[in-house]
């Protein structure tokens, strides 16, 4: 059985299994969360612990809160405190719990409340929280640079990039997803509250509509472009692709790291106005599949296999030279896959008429620099799309293995 099906299977046997060890005020903030109905809170938890961190492989929730954050202090015992503080919050909030016991209002009056209180009433809404450590953190600060994984490199600027620096970078990164956008937002403002004084948010987004899907129980959703996105993206239930492609081990050089992953971290805009007075038969072209069923060109269903070499009337490959599929195919990238987990987001408009919206692309993947970055810089070069998108944003994050009981995030580096 894979991971992800354990942790859905746990999860919707019942809240007993899911907070062995979490202690009775966890159960009851779960009562009192869903009107007296743990039976609710059950199948909608996903366990925090496990071999791997949930929020990877999990079938991808439709809403995210992600936050990058600097580390302020250059105490090294101030951040361990800190990511044992964050860790037992995270595993009370994922389960549908408070922060801690009473924390919205039944604490002293004369203090702040122990949580904001806007999640109560609501399930756990599936919620995962994920983290993980940017290349800024592995510096003379804590004493970390000989551990910091080979692949987590400073990415490169690919071509027509117009990176903001304002949206990238960063210490620390927070990935939550959940059904609820509400319970994902509360779980990212807590958490940063906790840090006040450790750590501060950089920048921050906010993405709704999963962009890909990360199992094969799910349907492969639009994106803002109106095509199936992610139809090949590798699936939680392939766990030989996982292996290769996304789990780190011991041999990888930082065996704090077995068990985690990389994460690139990417905000593309998408000039969908003029997407939108593009022909058909041109988004067609430039995406190599059918708007309808998503099939690849010259094809039927969408997860027939792309056939980059099948050619119309004219002689011409179907499949153009530049277009995305065949740009992003694994074929063309020595066998490279990544896995991705990716967000719609509209952020209100630009001041000149046009939506800032786009996709907030998140991947995984075990070497960036012979997964991602080849595929970047093929298709920065010369991927058609690269006409209607630009890249604002980037940061690149080592996200560690999952947490044991009695652990917290991040213990195999400290």
């Amino acid at each position: 059985m894979s991971e992800v099906s354990r942790r859905k299977l746990f999860g919707m046997a019942g809240a007993g299994a899911a907070l062995v060890g979490t202690g009775a005020a966890v159960g009851f903030g779960i009562d009192r969360l869903n009107g007296g109905n743990p039976a609710q809170a059950a199948v909608t938890t996903v366990p925090f612990h496990g071999e791997h961190q949930a929020g990877i492989v999990t079938p991808a929730q439709p809403n995210l809160h992600f936050a990058a954050l600097d580390v302020k202090t250059k105490d090294r015992e101030k951040l361990v405190k800190l990511l044992r503080t964050w860790t037992e919050a995270a595993k009370r909030m994922t389960a549908g719990a408070e922060v801690v016991p009473g924390g919205a209002y039944g604490g002293a009056k004369e203090a702040p409340p122990g949580d904001t209180g806007e999640a109560l009433d609501l399930p756990a809404s599936s919620l995962t929280l994920t983290i993980g450590f940017g290349p800024s953190l592995f510096d003379d600060r804590f004493g970390l640079a000989a551990k910091r994984p080979a692949g987590l490199i400073d990415l490169p600027l690919f071509p027509k990039d117009k990176l903001d620096p304002a949206r990238g970078g960063g210490d620390l990164c927070i990935q939550a997803c959940a059904d609820d956008p509400q319970v994902a937002v509360h779980a990212i403002r807590n958490l940063v509250r906790l840090g006040f004084g450790v750590t501060e948010v950089r920048w921050s987004q906010l993405g709704f509509g999963r962009s890909s899907s990360t199992s094969v129980t799910q349907t492969t959703p639009r994106n803002l472009f109106g095509f199936k996105d992610g139809t090949r993206n590798i699936k939680a239930e392939d766990t030989d692709a996982l292996r290769d492609q996304v789990w780190l081990t011991a041999e990888d050089g930082q065996p704090w790291m077995a068990g985690g992953s990389l994460l690139v971290v990417r905000r593309i805009r998408m000039h969908i106005e003029t997407w939108d007075r593009e022909p058909l038969a041109g988004q067609e072209a430039i995406i190599g599949r059918t708007k309808g069923s998503g099939a690849p060109l010259g094809q039927t269903n969408e997860f027939d296999e792309v056939d980059l070499h099948v050619g119309g009337k004219d002689g011409e490959k179907l499949v153009a030279e530049d277009a995305h599929v065949r740009l992003a195919s694994h074929e063309t990238l020595n066998g490279a896959k990544i896995l991705r987990r990716g967000y719609n987001f509209v952020d209100g408009s630009d001041g000149v008429g046009h939506l800032e919206a786009g996709l907030f692309f998140l991947a995984f993947n075990r070497d960036t620099r012979k997964q991602y970055v080849p595929m970047q810089q093929a298709l920065s070069a010369k991927d058609a799309m690269m006409e209607y998108v630009q890249h604002t944003g980037s940061a690149h994050f080592a996200i560690p293995p999952g947490v044991r009981e009695g652990g917290f995030w991040g213990e195999g580096l400290f």
